[in-house]
């Protein structure tokens, strides 16, 4: 028995350096890479492989944080695309999930923001402090600028954080919150190739990124043409041009089919009535000198009205429609809801369309410290509830709103939270989750949507 028990020890012992030769010939397989806890064969899950192409992406983008503008964006839109193909599947499933995108909600968005990661220093989020025109009153306010990342230039702070506009993490998550909320086209505000708002930096090149990813989530986009410097008539023309020409063809860029069937590109206007009629009018009516009307470039023209005589300027300088933009109940003609059952028959009587702009508030005192009179309260989401109410009093063909994420003026739908530094309280949307005005606006254009069904009935 005992020479039984000593040949068994010897066979298992025998077995188990085995094992061990083993094991120790595939740690020499193994990459040299690989430490401890990389995730080495998990990049062939759909969703891991998601996540490493990001990772990889970013440092890619910080590594060549200054070098070549233009090898920059073409290494950006690569990855947006990877990072696209990687979650395909992820995106066929949520729409099955998210609501459906309605074309008639539009909706304003920048992409004017960067941080040190993405674009090698913070833009837009450091904002300067604004001096108010009057000197006697300016010497009562704070001057100076923000401090990112603690400190930014608003007053509610981002679930993202002081994010890049250039981070494709971003963009995705904008593009679901949007989809989320069941709006439809992006107005994505614009300036030419080159040009930027005095605090920003030119942002034309991410228009192609925008795109695909509008397009991954089903959502269209349009341009908000902002006052760059010297626009007027030729300018305009060419720059519709360039947009059309570059963008045009993405099955993403937004086209609104008018009463006689004619599928047209849309252009909102910013700020249009610094420019006079007469000028417009070349661009915009048949006769023009300048007319783009009847061209391979002819669009929908829309133009901001702030004051009540704009109406008469916007018909004459041969625009399609006009919008209200700021959302501030009462701050100017266009804005106040009250005006825009009279705004709406004008329009009608005129062959114009009207788009009134709804926001769940405003307040920019932390860039206009001295603009605490135009704060709305956003009353827990009725403030916001009352202006789409309004809007759909008057049976709008389009609503459009102030905005996914202007920042500094207090408008944003985007996500934000709680957030408490040793220099500033920001304000949130306690007692509501962070997403509580995509669920609004949801809300809402569903609405909408049924109420128009009876209109046309």
């Amino acid at each position: 028995m005992a020479r039984f028990r000593r040949r068994t020890c010897i066979i298992l012992l025998l077995f188990i350096l085995f094992i061990c030769s083993i094991m120790m010939a595939l740690k020499t397989l193994r990459p040299d890479r690989a430490g401890f806890g990389d995730p080495f064969g998990l990049g062939l899950l759909p969703e891991l492989q998601q996540r490493t192409v990001l990772l990889d992406s970013k440092q890619n983008l910080l590594n060549r944080a200054q070098g070549d503008t233009v090898t920059r964006v073409s290494n950006l839109h690569s990855v947006a695309v990877n990072t696209m193909k990687a979650s395909m599947s992820s995106v066929k499933k949520l729409e099955e999930e998210l609501s459906s995108p309605n074309y008639n909600f539009h909706i304003f968005y920048y992409t004017w923001y960067g941080n040190p990661q993405f674009d090698g220093k913070y833009i837009h989020w450091n904002h300067p402090l604004l001096p108010h025109w009057d000197p006697k009153i300016a010497n009562n306010y704070p001057k100076g600028r923000h401090n990112p990342p603690e400190d930014i230039g608003a007053n509610f702070y981002p679930e993202l954080g002081s994010y890049s506009s250039k981070d494709p993490t971003v963009i995705e998550a904008h593009m679901k919150q949007m989809r989320t909320a069941s709006t439809g086209v992006i107005v994505l505000s614009w300036y030419p190739p080159g040009m930027a708002d005095e605090n920003g930096e030119p942002t034309d090149d991410l228009v192609p990124v925008v795109l695909d990813y509008a397009h991954k989530y089903n959502l269209k986009v349009t341009f908000h043409i902002e006052p760059y410097k010297d626009r007027d008539d030729r300018s305009m023309y060419h720059n519709v041009k360039y947009i059309i020409d570059k963008y045009g063809s993405h099955p993403a860029f937004y086209r609104h089919k008018t009463s006689t069937g004619r599928l047209l590109p849309m252009f909102y206007v910013y700020d249009s009535y610094v420019t006079i009629p007469e000028i417009w009018a070349n661009l915009l009516t048949v006769s023009g000198s300048q007319s783009i009307r009847n061209t391979p470039y002819d669009a929908l023209f829309i133009a901001l009205l702030v004051e009540e005589r704009h109406k008469h300027d916007i018909h004459r300088s041969g625009f399609d429609g006009m919008y209200t933009y700021f959302a501030t109940n009462g701050f100017s003609y266009g804005s106040s809801h009250h005006n825009w059952a009279s705004l709406k028959a004008f329009c009608d009587s005129n062959n114009l369309m009207f788009i009134p702009s709804v926001g769940p508030g405003y307040i920019d005192t932390s860039i206009r410290p001295w603009n605490n009179h135009n704060t709305r309260n956003r009353v827990n989401g009725k403030y916001y509830e009352t202006a789409f109410s309004a809007a759909l009093l008057v049976r709008p063909e389009i609503i459009s709103i102030t905005s996914f994420n202007e920042w500094h003026e207090g408008t944003q739908i985007e996500k934000a939270i709680p957030k408490r530094t040793g220099q500033v309280v920001y304000l949130d949307y306690k007692p509501h989750k962070p997403n509580v005005y995509l669920e609004l606006t949801q809300k809402w254009s569903e609405k909408y949507r049924k109420e128009q069904e009876q209109w046309l009935m």
